[in-house]
């Protein structure tokens, strides 16, 4: 945002409640922040950059993919650009069996809120019940819908990490060693948008433009590491243009992370040239 801002560009963030929420409510809020900012600057269109998850909601918005009671879009975004966004979808939190889950688990130490691939772990001998974890709804639970609505299987392409625990049970689903779960397919079945937002395409007036990292270096967490990723996210769903009636342009940043997207130099100079 400040290097945008400093050079002219006139920025504002979105921001939402919950970062793990819906993303079709969130494609609402990015709908209202627009019209609020035409109103106030006088103007008939802007620009939106959406990084990571906040790709989806920006799409989303464009595409008119949306609740039954949610508003249209309203023919007022010139340019989209995603940073890092799962145009293709992803995969990652179930193509590693449970690496995923002792940032989250308490039995087990963790303390992230985020979404497991699995309703039941075993942490120090003790099997333990999470449903309220699990991306694909289970006990009544339902905490995580916009992790689920970015998924999209890229086994056939990259295959499973075979040398992870319960990478089976946990990517097909099934009661593993340590750990069960329902699959990945059940939680895309219980309503990833990825498919909805392909069909629905981005019309051709949005000019949008792809941007990928080529880091997988992240940090803290067990990087994306079967193909070409930014830690998180493959390159090839980043730079997936099914559905985008008018690309502008693709790049891959080699030395930026998932992460680093948000402030990497050479990120924002390639997203103010593209604005510009």
């Amino acid at each position: 945002m400040q290097y945008l801002s400093a050079r002219g560009h006139r920025v504002f963030a979105v921001g939402f409640a919950h970062m793990q929420g819906d993303n079709l409510m969130q494609a609402q809020i990015v709908g209202d922040a627009i019209a609020v900012i035409k109103a106030r600057l006088g103007v008939g269109q802007v620009d939106l950059v959406g990084w990571s998850k906040g790709e989806i909601s920006a799409r989303a918005y464009v595409s008119s993919v949306k609740p039954s009671w949610g508003r249209a879009y309203a023919g007022d975004v010139r340019k989209l650009i995603t940073l890092g966004g799962p145009n293709g979808g992803y995969d990652y939190p179930y193509a590693h069996g449970w690496a995923h889950d002792f940032s989250v688990w308490p039995e087990c130490g963790g303390k992230v809120n985020a979404p497991s691939p699995h309703s039941h772990m075993t942490c120090y001998g003790l099997y333990t019940a999470h449903p309220e974890f699990s991306m694909t709804p289970s006990g009544g639970y339902d905490d995580y819908p916009g992790q689920r609505q970015m998924l999209a299987r890229w086994d056939g392409v990259y295959g499973v990490d075979g040398a992870a625990q319960d990478w089976y049970t946990t990517y097909y689903g099934g009661q593993g060693l340590y750990t069960a779960g329902s699959g990945i397919q059940a939680a895309i079945d219980a309503g990833s948008l990825i498919k909805p937002l392909h069909n629905a395409g981005v019309p051709a007036s949005v000019t949008t433009y792809l941007l990928a990292g080529g880091s997988p270096d992240v940090v803290g967490i067990f990087n994306e590491n079967r193909g070409p990723s930014d830690g998180v996210v493959l390159i090839d769903s980043a730079l997936d243009t099914t559905g985008i009636a008018k690309v502008g342009g693709t790049a891959t940043v080699v030395g930026a992370n998932h992460l680093e997207l948000g402030w990497n130099t050479s990120v924002a100079a390639q997203v103010s040239a593209w604005l510009s």
